[in-house]
């Protein structure tokens, strides 16, 4: 058993008394190749949750402050996390992105590129769009809809891979593609609500 799947189950086992999940979509996952995950970002519990629900090992960027942290800079790599900048093009970031998906691997985004304090959906940045045009990976908009609050009910739902060959083909912008997968997140918010 590695670190992450052992991480994934003390985790799952905290949180999911707590947080009651439900889980929707898991069965659309696409189960092998590059996937581009793109959740909305509405607690700190975001990453874990996400993570914890789906159902292929995740890879996350996280903030850079967080690998400096004492103890939990030395866990965060293990967690398959890896060091992004904010606010500025953190060239080595996109490239071990693109190197994941290319690899086969799941690479979990939030868009909006911080946590939304009033829970509603914000703009997203660039980067998903960036990354869903550089490479062949599915691409999954994630919609985690609270509240967090203990006993209550949080849903989690993986919506299906959005179809992403005309915009390939057009060379539709980084930006013109984020607002399509944001638009994802959107429906499927309003629709599990």
């Amino acid at each position: 058993m590695t670190f992450y799947d052992f991480a994934k189950s003390v985790c799952y086992g905290v949180l999911k008394p707590i947080y009651r999940f439900e889980v929707l979509g898991t069965e659309d996952f696409p189960k092998e190749g590059g996937v581009l995950l793109c959740s909305n970002h509405i607690h700190n519990f975001d990453p874990p949750v996400v993570g914890i629900n789906a159902p292929r090992p995740v890879h996350f960027m996280a903030k850079e402050e967080l690998f400096h942290v004492p103890v939990l800079g030395k866990l965060v790599p293990h967690l398959n996390a890896f060091p992004v900048k904010r606010g500025m093009s953190d060239r080595e970031a996109l490239r071990k992105g693109l190197s994941l998906l290319k690899d086969g691997h799941v690479l979990g985004l939030f868009p909006e590129g911080t946590r939304s304090k009033d829970g509603e959906l914000k703009k997203g940045l660039a980067g998903a769009g960036f990354f869903a045009l550089r490479t062949e990976a599915a691409v999954v908009p994630c919609a985690i809809i609270g509240p967090y609050k203990a006993f209550k009910r949080l849903k989690v739902v993986y919506g299906t891979p959005i179809d992403m060959v005309t915009l390939r083909e057009q060379k539709a912008s980084a930006e013109e593609t984020t607002e399509i997968i944001m638009k994802e997140i959107s429906n499927l918010i309003k629709k599990h609500s």
